[in-house]
């Protein structure tokens, strides 16, 4: 049986050969269904002594190099991708029943990329990024309050706040690509992407 044949199991994974292009679709899909946040993904890490760890963020654009995220480069996932540059992403929708995994290797993005998309956030979003240690033990709530108004007075003109050197993006860059869609009885679909040394992506069905 030939690929076309299988890819026809379902409708849903069309039948394309790139599947940053079948993400776009299904991306496209959740924002129509999904009540908050359909770019918000969990995002999982491993320390330099391979312990793993998982938290949720939000993607911030995608194209042909990868999937974009935003941090503080000194928190805990900003430390763990730079002693093991390794990393996986997973969507759930669970307005659509779908998931998908991404696993790959993580670069920071060119200090032009984080600025346009810093510049583009609100002032408190910009004062918070300062203002926060990410990761860091708080004594008390009021100390993440004071330091919050301590950068609000130095950085009082909402239109001229430089990015902090420790807050930046995270691109992905995929070696495999997973789209998943729940089947009844638990026999769900899985339709997997990987990419060769020809740097050409390879598809194919896996057992649920």
């Amino acid at each position: 049986m030939n690929q076309k044949n299988l890819l026809g199991l379902n409708k849903c994974f069309l039948d394309l050969d790139d599947p940053i292009e079948l993400f776009k679709v299904w991306i496209d899909e959740a924002k129509k269904s999904e009540p908050n946040d359909p770019n918000a993904l969990s995002l999982a890490t491993s320390s330099g002594n391979n312990l793993p760890s998982v938290r949720m963020v939000l993607l911030k654009e995608f194209n042909q190099n990868g999937f974009v995220f935003y941090t503080n480069l000194n928190s805990q996932k900003g430390n763990e991708l730079r002693e093991n540059p390794n990393a996986a992403m997973c969507f759930h929708w669970k307005s659509l029943l779908r998931q998908i995994r991404i696993s790959g290797t993580i670069t920071q993005v060119e200090d032009d990329v984080a600025d346009q998309y810093y510049n583009s956030r609100g002032y408190d979003s910009r004062i918070g990024a300062w203002a926060s240690k990410q990761s860091k033990v708080l004594k008390d709530r009021d100390e993440l309050e004071i330091s919050i108004k301590e950068f609000k007075k130095k950085f009082n003109d909402e239109n001229n706040v430089p990015r902090p050197n420790h807050w930046s993006g995270w691109n992905l860059s995929p070696i495999r690509i997973e789209f998943w869609l729940d089947g009844d009885n638990r026999i769900h679909e899985r339709l997997n992407y990987t990419i060769n040394k020809s740097g050409n992506w390879i598809k194919s069905l896996l057992s649920p």
